[in-house]
């Protein structure tokens, strides 16, 4: 008996209203009830096509932070074909940036496999974004640029590199909530030392290190 057969029987026995003594269904139990639902369902699980599996990302965060590897890669690798690359033997400019482009890349792509293979606890989803660190670390960057070379369309002088790390320490700082003054002043001071011996002293690097102001 195939599934069409044995689902007709089963309706035509429940349209049968009342049951009469001759008839060789009303002796059924709700046992034989029980074993016709199921010889019906066994049937619907037979004829039922397989379903396809689905791919799901298993880590949003893996996921999201591989797209992101990738995406920053490919725009390193690409703007690295506007300069002369050269070979390993003889670097151009843009060779170091097509190499890291490549690399980052391909870190993505691993990431991106490893999001979709690797099953992880609730899919590690990604929480709400934090507005707050996001705003003061982009913008101690912006802040930093600005200040290291001017900005002469609106008559803004360049302030340095010195008088630039102590602004980039100060705001990006100011990302945490219970970010202190004392600490971050000891953190720009260091850092500030040290970008003066190895960007001025030992590379002898070409930007302005104190402000146009001072220096005239």
């Amino acid at each position: 008996m195939d599934l069409n057969q044995l689902q007709a029987v089963i309706e035509t026995f429940l349209r049968r209203r009342p049951f009469s003594a001759t008839d060789r269904f009303c002796n059924l139990t709700a046992t034989d009830f029980g074993r016709l639902a199921q010889q019906r369902n066994t049937c619907i699980s037979t004829f039922k096509k397989p379903e396809r599996p689905i791919l799901q990302i298993k880590s949003q965060a893996d996921f999201y932070s591989g797209v992101m590897f990738l995406v920053m890669g490919v725009a390193f690798a690409w703007g690295a074909t506007n300069y002369n690359v050269g070979d390993a033997a003889r670097m151009g400019p843009g060779y170091f940036p097509l190499l890291l482009g490549s690399v980052m890349a391909l870190i993505g792509v691993l990431i991106i496999i490893n999001a979709l293979v690797v099953k992880s606890v609730d899919g590690d989803k990604i929480g709400p974004w934090a507005w707050r660190p996001l705003f003061y670390i982009i913008a101690a960057n912006f802040v930093f640029g600005l200040l290291l070379a001017g900005l002469r369309s609106i008559s803004l002088p360049a302030f340095g590199l010195i008088i630039a790390i102590y602004a980039l320490t100060f705001i990006a700082s100011m990302a945490q909530a219970d970010w202190k003054f004392l600490r971050t002043l000891a953190l720009a001071t260091a850092l500030a030392v040290g970008s003066y011996l190895v960007f001025v002293m030992a590379l002898a690097l070409q930007f302005p290190v104190w402000p146009d102001f001072i220096t005239g």
